[in-house]
């Protein structure tokens, strides 16, 4: 049985386990499986398009969930969002930042200056920037792309978010990063340092004291991060999205880990919008969901899904407005009656979704709808487009489909393809179902390639063509 490289349509078409094609099928560490489907959360929509959303935690563990929009800031309670902000006018392209720090919760978007919530609504923090990023380390907030700099940086007081006086007293200071050229387009905290990135390079700022007060260096100038919401956290460092490829950067080195799938997503996403994407760590399944301007699009409609410790790729596409990690309230069959649920309209949640524990951190997006869908639901239908098996002067005879199941379903098809040459175009063959053990195929030709079919719970990780010699032609 030969292992599945997860999807990999810039392999060669002959590579052993390549996916050249798939939809809803995501990487898992046997192998792949079917991929959730976006469930309801049971929420109210919010008033307007979703800006941007987190949930934040306060000093006593408590969770707090807020979404933005283009004119306001809302909190979500109970079932129902409240609102919790001003009356603002957000630039096209603009969307919230949200992060703790101690207690308070603190917003930031570039037409807006810095907000802070105590525990009620959100106010104005008097002489703090307007900004692009925010990140917490040591003890301050960071602010980057600020004001009318673009490419600086700007540091409250030392546990401090009320002081942005620079004074090496309070330790408030700001600065620019020259190198790289260009804009600010991303900042994220990495253990005790700050990373702000542009597009051409990738900045580390770790806190010195002094006059100084943060000191920044740049390892990586050759590459950079697309959008301020491209680039996500991880155990092994940040995973972001740069103008030509996905890279992890460790907070020394950036290292390519989409070269499987580069080309592919170049030619199939949005030049122009790119710098819309956005990136989700899913802690429980070690998933960087990756949602992005399709070619035609302005809006994320296209979804990649990347494995972190595997470095395999799937595909479950979407359309997002915003994408969060969502703590869930614990609905049960008894308390769900409040929300208009019965055993019978009830949620598409399998029964060990986390959905129904309470204080469970599940990956979710914003749909268009501007609700709150979660990631766990019922997986729909999914299907796969192998590689390329055979020779190029032996013909042979394709007399089944061997696959290595981990959740068998409880049905699929295979469908058959045959190729005169490794770059002919492939011709449609015959279509089997899964007979318990494997796909009864009959077919000869050159190469051959298969397309695997289901729906439902579903996992396979390694896939078997039973080829025969046919005689050299």
């Amino acid at each position: 049985m030969t292992p599945l490289l997860g999807f990999s349509p810039d392999v060669e078409p002959t590579t052993p386990g390549a996916i050249m094609e798939c939809q809803n099928l995501i990487p898992d560490p046997k192998g792949m499986r079917s991929a959730p489907s976006a469930a309801d959360a049971g929420l109210s929509a919010l008033a307007a398009a979703c800006r941007g959303a987190a949930v934040t935690r306060n000093l006593s563990g408590n969770s707090r969930l807020f979404a933005g929009t283009a004119a306001d800031l809302y909190e979500l309670g109970g079932t129902a969002w409240s609102d919790v902000g001003g009356s603002y006018t957000l630039g096209s392209d603009d969307v919230w930042r949200f992060v703790s720090f101690g207690n308070d919760a603190l917003a930031i978007c570039p037409s807006v200056v810095l907000q802070r919530s105590t525990g009620a609504g959100f106010s104005d923090v008097s002489g703090a920037p307007s900004a692009k990023c925010i990140a917490v380390a040591q003890g301050f907030v960071m602010l980057l792309n600020h004001g009318t700099t673009p490419d600086g940086w700007k540091c409250s007081a030392l546990y401090d978010v009320t002081d942005w006086t620079p004074s090496i007293s309070t330790q408030s200071n700001e600065g620019r990063l020259i190198e790289g050229q260009g804009a600010i387009t991303a900042g994220l905290r990495m253990g005790d340092t700050i990373v702000a990135y542009k597009e051409r390079g990738i900045f580390v700022g770790i806190y010195v004291g002094g006059d100084v007060v943060w000191q920044w260096t740049m390892p990586v100038g050759d590459v950079g991060c697309v959008g301020v919401e491209a680039v996500a956290d991880t155990p092994r460092g940040h995973v972001f999205v740069g103008s030509d490829n996905v890279y992890l950067f460790d907070g020394a080195r950036a290292q390519a880990v989409g070269d499987q799938i580069r080309q592919w997503w170049i030619d199939n996403s949005s030049s122009q919008f790119r710098y819309r994407t956005k990136l989700m760590w899913d802690r429980d399944n070690a998933l960087v969901w990756m949602f992005y301007p399709g070619v035609n699009s302005s809006e994320c409609d296209r979804t990649l899904v990347f494995h972190v410790p595997s470095g395999r790729w799937g595909v479950s596409d979407l359309t997002v407005e915003a994408v969060l990690n969502y703590t869930s309230q614990g609905i049960t069959y008894d308390t769900g009656a409040s929300l208009g649920y019965t055993y019978d309209s009830g949620p598409a949640f399998s029964y060990d979704s986390p959905f129904w524990l309470a204080s469970k951190s599940n990956p979710a997006i914003f749909a268009t709808d501007h609700k709150i869908k979660s990631l766990t639901g019922i997986p729909g239908s999914w299907w796969l487009s192998t590689g390329d098996y055979g020779d190029e002067t032996q013909a042979s005879f394709l007399g089944r489909v061997n696959v290595r199941w981990f959740d068998q379903p409880d049905s699929a098809t295979c469908t058959g393809y045959t190729k005169t040459s490794s770059g002919a175009p492939a011709v449609v063959g015959e279509t089997t179902s899964f007979d318990g053990s494997k796909f009864p195929m009959r077919q000869t030709a050159r190469f051959h390639r298969v397309s695997i079919d289901g729906s439902g719970s579903a996992g396979l990780s390694a896939i078997d063509l039973k080829l025969q010699p046919a005689g050299v032609r």
